[in-house]
């Protein structure tokens, strides 16, 4: 059956790897961007999660091109890494607004559709070293971590109506994010990964696919971490 998908944060990286994931699926899948060019075969949607009239002009195209939103994938995210003494209160700030106001306002307009058609999937992209903590990621691990308690209260508040709510945890992922890191930390984070390399966001988007699919339907406030036994026990 052919869905109605919006995957935020999708013009490149995990959220590409996801939108394709589901496209190669059959579903339709609008891709959400703040900035840039859509990825090609995409129906693209600008999309500023830090800005609900754009979350609500997002919502209000993919509706209307493709049908009301069924499956949410919540992945747009930013970092601003420092360490706390040096982090201003702007970077802190700026930080939990994309990544945990960002993810509260797109599920809370995928949520109006969802409730009265009694179904829905929704995604949460957290972070396995938000659970762990990590030096220089404070505001990034603060909003990482709080999208379980929101997820796991989405899960009661919304399970009712057939709406499950989870949350997917990639640890080290080969994309532009890990890419800043330095070789000497990214050596170290090797060292705290059993399978000792870096996952790919396909394999991120094969955990997400799992959960939006119809085998997961008795799956809600679940954490799936994705980080090659990174976080173990999350």
């Amino acid at each position: 059956m052919s869905r109605s998908v919006f995957v935020t944060g999708a013009n490149r990286g995990i959220g590409l790897a996801v939108a394709r994931a589901m496209a190669a699926d059959g579903d339709r899948v609008a891709v959400g961007h703040r900035s840039g060019e859509p990825p090609e075969g995409f129906f693209g949607v600008r999309c500023d999660v830090t800005d609900q009239a754009s979350v609500t002009e997002a919502f209000e195209l993919v509706a209307k091109e493709q049908g009301p939103v069924e499956v949410l994938v919540a992945n747009a995210g930013i970092t601003r890494d420092t360490l706390m003494l040096r982090m201003g209160d702007e970077a802190f700030e700026e930080v939990l607004e994309t990544n945990l106001m960002g993810a509260f306002r797109t599920v809370r307009a995928a949520a109006g559709a969802m409730l009265p058609a009694r179904r829905g999937r929704i995604v949460l992209l957290s972070s396995a070293l938000g659970f762990l903590g990590s030096p220089g990621q404070t505001n990034y691990a603060a909003a990482k971590t709080a999208l379980l308690g929101m997820a796991r209260s989405l899960a009661w508040e919304l399970g009712s109506r057939g709406v499950t709510v989870n949350l997917v945890a990639p640890g080290i992922i080969d994309t532009d994010m890990t890419s800043a890191l330095s070789d000497r930390r990214m050596a170290d984070l090797m060292r705290m990964t059993p399978l000792g390399r870096t996952g790919t966001p396909e394999e991120v988007a094969a955990a997400v696919r799992f959960l939006a699919s119809e085998s997961a339907g008795y799956v809600t406030g679940a954490v799936l971490p994705v980080g090659g036994g990174i976080g173990m026990g999350l």
